[in-house]
């Protein structure tokens, strides 16, 4: 067997051809298979009659969703090119489109100034999930069709017959292969996507049909609509806000160019009385959940002007005015068009394009500035109001802070702790990582409330072999001592510990499990009555994560990957397995939901058994296998290993 695995050479390496990348790895191209993946190929069909609108070529587009998971989408554009292409002869220009990845009219500016498409592989992908796709254009008044199955065309483009209309209609189904059968399109979810299109380009009208029969009971959403917002960005705010009271009587919006030909910016912003603000930012048409440098340019557009105005009327609490009241506190709805948008990701989540945080910022602050000036009496008010949220939360973030300093001391906090802010002892939580790489990831997964992180620098020291002086020279002991608060050794009192639980969470290696031994051997020397009362756990973080299709699990070891993979996974082809290489290469909702979650997650508890039935004998062997592990002499632990190393099994090293 080992023989079958040291062989490795030029036939081992495939070549994926056409579409085959796509199935077998979709999440690199839509970001996973779950439901949001499912809804993102209808978006990227979208964008591409988007654009098409926003070249000014199509006035409509048609969104259906029918039953069997069924989508069509229809515009009246131009229409997918039906010629054959120049480098492939014998293929129209649409099926190499649809079939071919980085395929495009999209890599210039000849045919779109602007596009939410910009790699070539939206469509194509949506084609290869698809278990069939049905392509109809109607150029020169004449249609077109042609249909695909996984990416594989099934029939020729062939003519349809005369039509006097043009455009490009296109209906698809996704493959439950990938996806599964329990995945379904939700109508709420695309009349949304289809709403917020039709108000980032004022010229579109988003006509949009359901059948009855796949909205569930208490579902709103209409089974017919026309969406059209004539006043954009301002009329689609004034749609979602409605009779909530806001801190001015209109809100603050408006469109504004670029300089020197670099797009545009359109933007609508109300403050509301009460309760968190929201933002919906766009680039080209495509959402952008995650933010990027448009929303950091509208964040400091809003902050600077603000500031501005205050100085400008004397008000002299503006500095305490930072961009979380300025922003946070509003609903904002932001829309840039610009030429090559660079996104993190295919699924462009995230705007990355640096030079946009200049524009933005700078033409929305001078159209802010003359808005804030032309209305003074709600400027002057909602000045004063965003003032003193502000000093309400540094008032809070000051009484949280000395109420988690004890009565009796003023407790000296590490820098690199990130602390809960729960005042009360209970049901608080520290998390002892090794390193800042799952420090970070840690710290964006963690309940801010109840759990606090602390990033240990490398492996600590082994108290059991370290002298007095070392200990309390090393930082790492003292950051340590000082973050749980109840002192060290003799100084040690149980009354002073500032978490309800402490847990080791180390990677699940060789290495992880040796900085838990060092962490676990400090505190059974210096802090033993924290390990007898029950307060010391081990984290259980994964080592392997397994998935078909919209099935994830995660393994801890490689016997449990064995394990599932015969039983959750028997008779699947394909499971894709990976393995966790540390804590900081999880991503934050992975951390979150297998290991730190407490409705999720899996703890063992430290115990030293001090039971009545328990011996001095088995205390003394206690004693002396941690001194034998851990302690100076290093013939112990030659001769533990000697003695032992029959027993071990799939050791990895």
């Amino acid at each position: 067997m080992a023989a079958l695995f040291d062989r490795y050479d030029a036939r081992d390496i495939e070549v994926l051809e056409g579409l085959e990348p796509v199935r077998r790895r979709p999440g690199m191209y839509i970001g996973g298979t779950d439901e949001t993946a499912l809804h993102h190929l209808a978006a990227e069909v979208l964008d591409n009659s988007m654009d098409e609108a926003v070249a000014g070529y199509a006035s409509f587009i048609e969104i259906e969703l029918k039953p069997n998971n069924v989508v069509t989408i229809k515009d009246n554009g131009r229409g997918i090119p039906v010629d054959k292409h120049p480098k492939y002869p014998d293929k129209s220009a649409l099926e190499v489109i649809l079939t071919t990845l980085h395929s495009g009219g999209k890599f210039s500016d000849k045919v779109y100034e602007t596009s939410g498409g910009l790699h070539g592989v939206g469509i194509s992908v949506v084609n290869a999930l698809s278990e069939e796709l049905t392509v109809e254009v109607a150029r020169d008044k004449q249609l077109y069709v042609q249909t695909f199955s996984r990416g594989l065309p099934i029939t020729k483009l062939k003519k349809a017959g005369a039509v006097n209309r043009r455009g490009t209609s296109v209906t698809f189904k996704p493959d439950t292969e990938i996806f599964g059968s329990k995945i379904q399109f939700k109508p709420s979810l695309l009349f949304r996507m289809a709403r917020s299109k039709a108000c980032l380009f004022r010229g579109i009208e988003i006509r949009w049909s359901c059948a009855k029969e796949l909205l569930k009971e208490g579902d709103t959403t209409p089974t017919e609509a026309v969406l059209h917002f004539p006043g954009g960005l301002e009329e689609y705010l004034q749609t979602m806000i409605k009779d909530m009271p806001a801190l001015t009587d209109t809100p603050f919006a408006g469109i504004a160019n670029f300089p020197d030909g670099k797009g545009k910016v359109e933007w609508a912003v109300a403050w509301l009385n009460s309760g968190e603000g929201s933002c919906s930012s766009y680039c080209n048409t495509v959402p952008t959940p995650q933010g990027g440098t448009h929303e950091s340019g509208m964040r400091s557009a809003l902050l600077r002007g603000l500031r501005t105005y205050g100085e400008m009327i004397g008000n002299k609490r503006i500095n305490s005015l930072s961009g979380d009241e300025a922003f946070e506190s509003a609903v904002v709805l932001l829309s840039v068009f610009i030429k090559n948008p660079q996104f993190q990701g295919q699924t462009k989540d995230r705007l990355s394009t640096v030079e946009v945080i200049r524009l933005v910022e700078q033409t929305v602050k001078d159209n802010f500035e003359h808005w804030l000036v032309s209305n003074s009496a709600a400027s002057k008010n909602l000045l004063d109001v965003l003032i003193f949220r502000a000093e309400e939360r540094m008032r809070a973030a000051q009484a949280r802070e000395l109420a988690r300093k004890t009565a009796t001391k003023k407790l000296r906090l590490p820098g690199k702790l990130a602390d809960c802010s729960k005042t009360k002892t209970s049901d608080t939580e520290i998390f002892l990582v090794e390193g800042d790489s799952a420090g970070g990831s840690a710290k964006q997964a963690r309940n801010r409330e109840t759990q606090a992180i602390l990033p240990l620098r490398g492996k600590i020291l082994n108290v059991a072999s370290a002298s007095t002086d070392r200990l309390r020279a090393n930082t790492e002991i003292q950051d340590l001592a000082q973050a749980l608060g109840c002192g060290l050794g003799a100084d040690f009192d149980l009354n002073k510990l500032r978490y309800d639980r402490v847990i080791i969470m180390t990677d699940a290696d060789v290495d992880g499990a040796h900085i838990a031994s060092l962490l676990m051997t400090f505190f059974y020397r210096e802090m033993p009555e924290l390990i007898k009362a029950g307060y010391v756990y081990l984290a259980q973080p994964p080592l392997f994560r397994l998935s078909h299709g919209n099935n994830v699990l995660y393994a801890r070891d490689e016997d449990h990957r064995d394990e599932l993979l015969q039983s959750a996974f028997k008779g699947k082809s394909k499971v894709e397995v990976s393995r966790f290489k540390g804590l900081g290469e999880m991503m934050p909702a992975q951390l979150k939901e297998t290991t730190m979650n407490p409705k999720t997650r899996s703890l063992l508890r430290v115990v030293i058994s001090t039971s009545s039935e328990t011996s001095h004998e088995e205390i003394k062997e206690t004693e002396t296998l941690v001194e034998q592990l851990m302690g100076k002499k290093a013939e112990l632990r030659f001769q533990f290993i000697q003695e032992n190393a029959r027993f071990a099994r799939e050791v990895d090293v």
